[in-house]
């Protein structure tokens, strides 16, 4: 499993904030970037990126090639409720709330889904539901 931000920030040598604040959100998406290329070489991966990732194309595309895409989606309540005391999330550090957040994600909505090949529903679901749900539907479109 790869944690996207995280292995930025190990590499980095600081924070996903402490990234955008020095270098600016620019570089930290550069750095996405190369990551999800380097990625392509390694196989049975679990790629987990960041909210950002999906919108550019160039990264989208870049996923597609080594894998299927997979949008774990929930309802703002449930988002801020699982981020309210995270500091790694510097576009919502200063707005965390349900309607900014609720805001954010219709605004990122139109490209994650045309990115994903599988969405789930995490609400009110356990890590276990969501894999068995996760597996199940990986299995349906391996069978198309």
């Amino acid at each position: 499993v790869v944690e996207m931000d995280q292995l930025i920030a190990e590499r980095e040598g600081r924070s996903i904030s402490d990234i955008f604040e020095t270098y600016g959100e620019e570089y930290f998406r550069n750095m996405e970037t190369n990551l999800l290329i380097e990625m392509q070489e390694k196989k049975n991966v679990i790629i987990s990126c960041g909210g950002g990732v999906a919108m550019r194309e160039r990264n989208v595309a870049e996923m597609k090639k080594n894998g299927r895409v997979v949008l774990l989606t929930a309802k703002p309540e449930t988002i801020l409720d699982r981020v309210k005391d995270s500091h790694d999330r510097p576009l919502i550090e200063n707005n965390k709330t349900v309607s900014f957040i609720a805001e954010l994600m219709e605004k990122r909505r139109e490209k994650y889904e045309a990115a994903a090949d599988i969405v789930i529903e995490t609400d009110g679901k356990d890590e276990l539901q969501i894999c068995e749900e996760l597996i199940h539907r990986l299995r349906q479109m391996d069978n198309k």
